[in-house]
């Protein structure tokens, strides 16, 4: 799949605008996730960021082409408020583990999160041809998990006791939205608009493997109907390191906030 496919220009709605993160978004990165209340809503470990942290994971992770990251830019002024991103993006299955964090704090409950949610569905399950998408929420996240219910993920299980927080244990909640479920809900409301191109009215894409991303540094600790025939799938993307003893643990940081 080409490059331009993988990473579109733009995925513009009503609220937000979708585009690839920019180096000097760094500095964005640094305030969002050195903050403790962003960290208490992305991070397993109790407490923000290292900056040296935050400038690996950001090298690796962001700008690198380890995940498809797009950065949320409010629509009206370009404001840059957040980030998402799909990992472990596999080919063979057409899975995928989504990741979202609004880092702007004045920014929360107002719906941007949920529109960028959106686009990024129509992105995976139109031009990437994915069949599932996932994620993992906690328990006491209860605005993110409400947002992902409202585009359709539904809960498939809870990893009991989990995450510790806030003097308690709390559960991870599993979710995860399949094609045929964003197919039905789409149906219902508009046309996304997709590399300046209005999206609606485009079939399923074929199941295709999903581009192998080049290599880039790791980071250390810190982050059916018979399918056509489909180019070679590459290996899976590795999920993105997390700080601090993260990389044994396989976990991402980015979770919406």
């Amino acid at each position: 799949m080409p490059l331009q496919t993988w990473f579109p220009d733009a995925l513009t709605g009503d609220l937000v605008v979708l585009r690839r993160h920019a180096p000097e978004n760094l500095e964005a990165f640094r305030r969002w996730y050195g903050d403790p209340d962003v960290a208490r809503l992305t991070r397993y470990q109790d407490g923000p960021m290292r900056p040296d942290e935050i400038d690996r994971f950001f090298t690796a992770r962001v700008i690198g082409l380890d995940s498809l990251t797009l950065a949320v830019h409010l629509r009206t002024t370009n404001r840059l408020i957040g980030s998402c991103a799909f990992s472990q993006l596999d080919g063979d299955n057409g899975t995928g583990l989504y990741h979202i964090t609004i880092g702007e704090k004045d920014c929360w409950g107002q719906g941007y999160g949920t529109e960028a949610t959106r686009l990024m569905l129509d992105h995976a399950f139109g031009a990437l041809g994915l069949h599932r998408v996932g994620l993992t929420v906690f328990a006491f996240n209860e605005r993110a998990i409400r947002s992902y219910r409202k585009v359709g993920f539904k809960v498939e299980g809870h990893a009991r006791e989990a995450i510790w927080r806030d003097g308690r244990y709390w559960d991870e909640v599993a979710m995860s939205i399949l094609e045929p479920e964003w197919r039905a809900i789409r149906a219902t409301r508009g046309a996304v608009e997709i590399d300046g191109a209005p999206a609606r009215g485009r079939g399923r894409a074929p199941r295709r493997g999903v581009p192998t991303p080049e290599p880039t540094a790791r980071v250390e600790a810190q982050p059916r109907v018979e399918a056509p025939p489909r180019v070679e799938a590459p290996p899976r993307v590795e999920a993105p390191a997390r700080i601090e003893a993260q990389a044994s643990a396989g976990r991402d940081p980015r979770r919406q906030a």
